[in-house]
């Protein structure tokens, strides 16, 4: 008997990096996503094959049942050994679901593009999260590491407000009028979100109370913006705060300074996408840069 999980992709909209101290995170789940097939199987072990956009087979591995439950000591850390991982966190919280079971034949499929940053990792877990019958925050926590707000995005076809204690999801209305305005652009460089945590933890050297505060209002007036002009303020005002935390450029700064527009970094700075707003079509702008992907609101958010 076959199954099959899905999960969404997500964009980090607000709040990111502060989120790890409490800060409220809207993101929203994209159209973009992962599924993970189960069949049965013999021998105690799992035959996994994972495959990108394009059906291309970009990992094939056999897994035993005994190198889940007892996690071979790694000395580098390799596509394998994160996925014995995750899987061995599964295993603890449910041991039912290897247990129980003599064997697997696992396959997942992207529908976007693996190096586009919108949660091959999240979409992974939170889909192993429904196979084990485990809860997926918990999962990522014991395993991959973050704040979380991927998973509420995985599990939720709305825009999220996400907080970090206790897991806090809510849905929020945002389908702006302005949203044809809205363009996300890939910055042909995949960001490591596990290497911009640990450097955003490590530099943190001052109480962010008062950051966070100022992150939750922002955020507050980017979900609440009536009209073009005031979402566009809204988010420079977000992007200038955390330039500031970070001590980091913003991304318009550094690299786009003669925009007509506003840029903003979505999740960890300095790769993946980029949300744009724009009175007037940017294709034209970010192809004479040699940014190819494209894509507006509608094509992107669920």
């Amino acid at each position: 008997m076959k199954k099959t999980f899905y999960s969404n992709g997500k964009l980090f909209i607000a709040g990111e990096y502060l989120v790890l101290d409490g800060a409220d995170a809207f993101a929203l789940p994209t159209k973009f996503g992962q599924d993970l097939i189960i069949e049965q199987n013999g021998d105690n072990q799992i035959e996994w094959k994972s495959y990108d956009y394009d059906q291309h087979l970009w990992f094939e591995e056999t897994i035993s049942f005994d190198e889940i439950k007892k996690r071979p000591e790694i000395k580098v850390e390799t596509v394998k050994s994160t996925l014995i991982d995750i899987l061995h966190e599964a295993y603890v919280l449910n041991p039912k679901f290897i247990d129980n079971a003599t064997g697997f034949k696992v396959s997942t499929h992207l529908s976007f593009p693996r190096n586009w940053g919108l949660g091959t990792s999240s979409t992974l877990i939170n889909n192993i999260a429904q196979w084990a019958d485990v809860n997926a925050f918990t999962l990522l926590k014991n395993s991959f590491g973050g704040s979380g707000y991927d998973i509420a995005c995985a599990q939720n076809n709305t825009p999220v407000l996400y907080r970090i204690e206790d897991n806090f999801v809510q849905a929020v209305d945002f389908n702006p009028d302005f949203k044809e305005h809205i363009y996300f652009v890939y910055l042909n460089k995949k960001q490591n979100s596990k290497s911009a945590i640990y450097a955003y933890n490590n530099n943190k050297n001052h109480n962010l109370s008062q950051s966070v505060l100022k992150n939750n209002k922002i955020t507050s007036e980017i979900l609440n913006a009536k009209t073009l002009k005031e979402f566009a303020a809204a988010v420079q005002k977000h992007e200038i705060h955390l330039s500031n935390i970070l001590e980091m450029q913003t991304i318009k700064e550094a690299v786009f300074p003669d925009f007509n527009g506003v840029i903003k970094s979505l999740g960890a700075w300095g790769g993946d996408f980029v949300m744009v707003v724009s009175k007037d079509n940017p294709k034209d702008y970010f192809l004479s840069k040699g940014y190819e992907t494209i894509l507006t609101y509608d094509e992107m958010i669920l």
